[in-house]
């Protein structure tokens, strides 16, 4: 099998692969037999030209040696060999009880799914509720403002992730990301995510995707149970002996896989009284921004903005105040999305982003945020979470007390002003807003920055700093506040059978990568036991 890098492909050109492939190589189309995206980057540099750029492997009907011998020299052509799977070798001691996975967003769910394949049946809790059940509360919270603190944006089945924009770009260069699209494309996600530079599956197709994997694994030997919040350990002579759940029941086991999420404030201070090691870690704060849709795409894709086969178009920004040493920067930008209440407890504010696979809104919003460092908030392992919720509660008394959110133009931002409405777009948030001063809910360094920040996205973007885009606060979940300290196999560094997995855990940060942590977490597992 050959592999293809770096071949461009114009995307007004509607010539078959095959035909294409077989050109570069200089054969006949015949001899071509088979063609498969590794990958699909769009390059958009060249507005009057923008291309698709494909890595392929690609099957002929001659000898590999033949082909590069006619291209010799051609360094993006090579013989590409087929990678063996490696198999998961189980180990050799005893585990009394079945391992407990604690939390199904990405990271629990892959940890579960891998265990009950290898026959290790282990028992789920999810401390929220089914996603059909999660989604009607989240509905409910958006439509009327009634909060429910077990089943929301950041608690129930799937995760935080569920209710975004399904994003599976991941810095992480993990051997098993295939694993990962694979058991997602099985479970009804689209077969692009394999080979798209950035795939994205969204909030619609999740909420099918999630409840077969949950099949899975019940079908394999697992147990799930929702509202089942771990309250407590049972620990012995440092060991994991049990979970205590709802504060009553106690499900004895030998091994924990805890994928929490960044939002158990609850879990994260029962953990630290309970002397689990641990340490405040960085995070970010600030606002989702919103323009048309449309600006976007005609900012990065010129005179073909809207061409079916672009779609809606995306961006990353990053600014340096090397004056003070912040950063600002976008984060989970949700093209044609929208942004929504993710509030996970009572009397606190907090937004996020969400798009759907067809990213159809004629909206685009993102993250705008600033990094927060431990001397922002002071000693204390759990000192960020009190920063994150002070904000939080800044934002929803700014708001009026109903979980409406505080919303401010771009234009009266920079100018300390508030209430105009003459804006590029409606605010998207539900159930509802407020015209207010930006600066009242949220830190002065972070205000500050993101004024400074804002001219300069405006010459990468053109109209990103438009007096009507508007500003909707407060961001503050972007990663975990905390980091529970493990071992390179996976293991708590003081609680023996503990397996901290995932963005709750600090080890993760996005769909992909926290379903590849807790993956890579219960093959450590089951590398370690053999099955009960």
């Amino acid at each position: 099998m050959l592999r293809i890098t770096n071949m461009r492909i114009a995307v007004k050109d509607d010539t078959p692969l095959t035909k294409l492939v077989a050109k570069r190589l200089k054969l006949p189309q015949q001899a071509v037999e088979d063609v498969s995206i590794v990958r699909r980057a769009i390059d958009a540099r060249r507005k009057n030209n923008i291309s698709f750029v494909y890595t392929l492997d690609v099957e002929v009907g001659q000898a590999d040696g033949q082909v590069l011998a006619r291209l010799r020299g051609d360094r993006d052509v090579a013989v590409q060999m087929k990678v063996q799977e490696v198999p998961i070798e189980q180990g050799t001691r005893d585990i009394e009880y079945p391992p407990v996975v604690v939390g199904m967003g990405p990271a629990g769910l892959f940890a579960a799914l891998k265990l009950a394949e290898q026959g290790y049946r282990p028992v789920v809790l999810e401390r929220g509720r089914s996603i059909q059940r999660r989604s009607i509360d989240v509905q409910k919270f958006w439509q009327t403002g009634q909060f429910d603190p077990t089943s929301n944006v950041q608690f129930g089945e799937g995760g935080a992730g569920t209710f975004s924009d399904g994003k599976l770009t991941t810095r992480v260069n993990d051997r098993r990301m295939d694993d990962v699209l694979n058991i997602l494309v099985d479970a009804g996600a689209p077969p692009e995510i394999k080979y798209l530079h950035k795939p994205h599956v969204g909030t619609d197709k999740l909420m099918e995707i999630v409840p077969r994997l949950r099949e899975q694994i019940i079908a394999l030997g697992g147990q799930v149970q929702f509202e089942a919040q771990v309250t407590d350990f049972d620990i012995r002579d440092g060991m994991i002996k049990g979970v205590i759940v709802n504060e009553t029941k106690c499900i004895p086991c030998n091994v924990v896989l805890l994928g929490i999420g960044h939002s158990a404030r609850d879990t994260y201070s029962m953990l630290n009284q309970r002397g689990v090691a641990m340490e405040a870690k960085p995070f970010a704060i600030g606002v989702r921004i919103e323009h048309p849709q449309d600006l976007i795409n005609r900012s990065q894709h010129g005179e073909m903005a809207g061409y079916h086969k672009l779609g809606a178009a995306d961006y990353a920004l990053v600014f340096h105040d090397k004056a003070v040493g912040r950063t600002a920067y976008s984060f989970c930008m949700c093209p044609g999305g929208e942004v929504v209440a993710a509030a996970s407890e009572d009397g606190g504010v907090v937004t996020n982003g969400m798009s759907l696979f067809g990213r159809k809104s004629d909206s685009a919003n993102s993250a705008l945020v600033v990094n927060v460092t431990p001397n922002d908030f002071g000693s204390g392992v759990l000192a960020g979470i009190e920063f994150q919720r002070h904000y939080e509660r800044l934002a929803f008394k700014c708001g009026g007390a109903n979980y409406y959110a505080p919303v401010q133009s771009v234009g009266d931002f920079l100018t300390g002003k508030s209430g105009n409405t003459d804006g590029l777009v409606k605010p998207s948030y539900r159930p509802g807003t407020k015209r207010v001063k930006l600066t009242e809910c949220l830190p002065d360094f972070v205000t500050a920055t993101l004024a400074r920040a804002l001219p300069v996205f405006g010459n990468s973007i053109r109209g990103f700093d438009h007096p009507g885009a508007l500003m909707t606060g407060v961001e503050t979940r972007t990663s975990a506040p905390v980091r529970l300290l493990r071992g390179s196999n996976y293991v708590s560094d003081n609680m023996d059978g503990l397996y901290p997995i995932g963005e709750g855990a600090g080890y993760a940060g996005g769909i992909m990568s926290a379903a590849l942590d807790g993956m890579n977490a219960a093959i450590a597992v089951i590398n370690k036991y053999k099955p009960c």
